[in-house]
């Protein structure tokens, strides 16, 4: 098969043009997901070659892409609700919650370089059964899209008066010269703005608490829409609107899965790196949910009383803001600014993401790779249609709505990690995504995240009895921790591994635990990749010399031709078996 290396491959030395592979792998497809540009490794690991930035510099960039203005708006949702004491104390839950759920998630990401969707399937779901979890990560980017597209378009509205409807298709199509030439273009956008966004956001804001501190009393002792008194329910369902902006972490992964190998030397960059970007993105997602409560008291107390529900809009609250500093024409021209810029920010992200997410599961269920391009026009246009259809007056019961799908699915993959991998023992420790490895459908994930689901979505309806709706993200989440590892017993593992061993003798991973980069040469595409990339394929070479095949040739075919034969694989006799099947892999 001819083709051009993808980035992390190498042509074989002293040759150019490859020797032909076999027909049931397309050339024209293979040699398109190889040499686009834009792939940038929707379904495979992230090799050594391509991760070149410095811990600091992914870090950066990964914290530049939670500018997002719906923070704000989510906060004063909550806040107009609940009151300020509800609204704070539902912030603080949530990002608790979060906090707990990212550490082992955005770790193997980092480490092992892998998206959401690479860790799902060797974390519970299979093969084919991530692709699940990954149309509800692609909805979420969708929806996300929709509300900060409808911000900017309401800033659009205000500073020009033009129709929102206008404004939604510009929001929409402003991103696309950005998004299309990914990670590259994007580190560029967040490390630039990243100084003028904070700049345009903190300012005014430092400015109206030190000069008006009646401002500051008014916030504690807002009571918005309730009598003022602390309340659990109001402090879940408060939690439970925030729980929706959880598949942020996915986002996060789709920058930090770009880190560094991790060595003596940078450790503490590393660990520092991944700490601010991973998860701890909802320190600052929930500081900007309770700026958004601040404001919008701020604009019912000391401003316009009468607004109701209009004051979760940002760009009335950045607004009235500037207007305490500077003349209206000039407090509207900084307001339309800083909302650009974040919406820019942000939404190139969720396009971004997006379109590895659909690209990702198209690819694997067609054997067939259209490009990215394709994809990134697919969620714009599902994302405007969400606008036209004025989502963004329903933000609290829509992200309510979704916080337990949400949840189900990632305490799900999260409980994986922590307690199937590391206590129980009995999913594979180290995280595997290649075709032919594991089984196309695992049980534990699927029942988990279906249990959760549905159990959660009933409460939230009402059908569990109205006391218990307002704890529907609760059951979504105490399900998926507890049927996650009851499955996994239940089970007893034996839908986790296809095989054991990939027929490689070579180990998977350096001196220091990161993926190893040594290469390997696919005798499909003709290419060199990275190890972790690789797998020993069931055909044999011209002499019966063992020949290695990549993950995106795989990913691509539609026979098991290279494909090698199921191991038989005695259930693990739980920490001690585990642990030893553990050293071998390392090893």
């Amino acid at each position: 098969m001819t083709g051009v290396p993808a980035r992390n491959a190498v042509v074989t030395p002293g040759r150019e043009d490859p020797p032909r592979g076999d027909a049931t792998v397309s050339t024209d497809n293979a040699r398109a997901a190889a040499e686009d540009s834009l792939e940038d490794y929707a379904f495979r690991y992230v090799p050594r070659t391509f991760r070149r930035w410095s811990a600091a510099s992914v870090g950066a960039t990964a914290l530049g892409s939670i500018a997002f203005l719906a923070d704000f708006s989510i906060g004063a949702s909550i806040g107009i609700d609940h009151g300020t004491a509800n609204a704070v104390l539902g912030i603080l839950f949530a990002s608790v919650i979060i906090v707990i759920v990212g550490v082992p998630v955005a770790y193997y990401a980092a480490r092992y370089n892998l998206d959401l969707d690479l860790i799902a399937r060797g974390s519970g779901f299979g093969y084919y059964g991530s692709i699940i979890t990954t149309m509800v990560f692609a909805g979420f980017t969708c929806i996300f899209f929709a509300l900060e597209g409808a911000i900017m378009a309401q800033g659009l509205q205000v500073a020009t008066d033009m129709p929102l409807w206008l404004g939604y298709l510009v929001s929409t199509v402003v991103v696309i010269p950005i998004v299309i030439y990914g990670m590259r273009a994007l580190e560029r956008l967040q490390f630039w703005t990243t100084p003028l966004w904070l700049a345009l956001a903190l300012l005014p804001l430092l400015w109206i608490l030190v000069s008006d501190p009646e401002a500051v009393r008014a916030f504690t002792s807002f009571t918005g829409n309730s009598d003022g008194s602390i309340k659990l329910d109001a402090v879940v369902s408060s939690a439970a609107v925030c729980f929706a902006l959880t598949p942020q972490l996915a986002e996060q992964i789709d920058y930090i899965r770009a880190m560094p190998p991790r060595t003596p030397s940078n450790t503490r960059s590393w660990w520092t790196s991944f700490a601010f970007a991973g998860p701890g993105w909802v320190v600052f997602s929930g500081t900007k949910q309770v700026i958004g409560v601040f404001l919008a008291v701020y604009l019912l107390v000391k401003v316009e009383p009468t607004l109701g529900h209009r004051a979760t809009e940002p760009v009335k609250q950045f607004v009235v803001m500037y207007q305490t500093l500077v003349p209206d024409w000039l407090a509207i021209v900084l307001a339309l600014v800083l909302i650009v810029v974040a919406q820019v920010k942000i939404n190139v992200t969720n396009a971004y993401s997006g379109s590895l997410a659909w690209s990702n599961v198209f690819t694997r269920m067609a054997k067939h790779y259209p490009g990215r391009t394709i994809f990134v026009l697919f969620n714009l246009v599902i994302a405007y249609g969400l606008m036209m259809l004025d989502v963004f007056t329903l933000i609290s019961f829509v992200l309510s709505l979704y916080a337990n799908v949400v949840m189900a699915w990632l305490v799900t993959i999260a409980t994986d990690i922590a307690i199937n991998k590391w206590v129980l023992r009995i999913s594979p420790r180290f995280p595997e995504f290649r075709r032919g490895m594991l089984h196309d459908w695992n049980p534990v994930g699927l029942v988990s995240v279906g249990l959760a689901s549905v159990l959660s979505l009933l409460a939230f309806a009402g059908l569990l009895g109205s006391e218990v709706k307002p704890f529907s993200v609760l059951i979504a989440i105490g399900v998926a921790v507890v049927a996650t590892p009851v499955m996994a017993l239940a089970t007893r593992g034996r839908y986790y591994l296809r095989r054991r061993t990939d027929g490689i003798d070579s180990p998977r991973f350096d001196d220091d635990g990161n993926p190893s980069g040594e290469r390997l040469r696919c005798h499909v595409t003709g290419y060199t990749f990275e190890r972790p990339d690789m797998l020993a394929s069931a055909e044999r070479g011209p002499h019966g010399e063992v020949q290695y095949v990549s993950s995106l040739a795989l990913t691509l075919d539609d026979s098991d031709r290279y494909v090698l034969p199921p191991e038989v694989i005695e259930p693990p006799r739980w920490a001690a078996a585990r642990r030893a099947a553990d050293r071998r892999t390392e090893a």
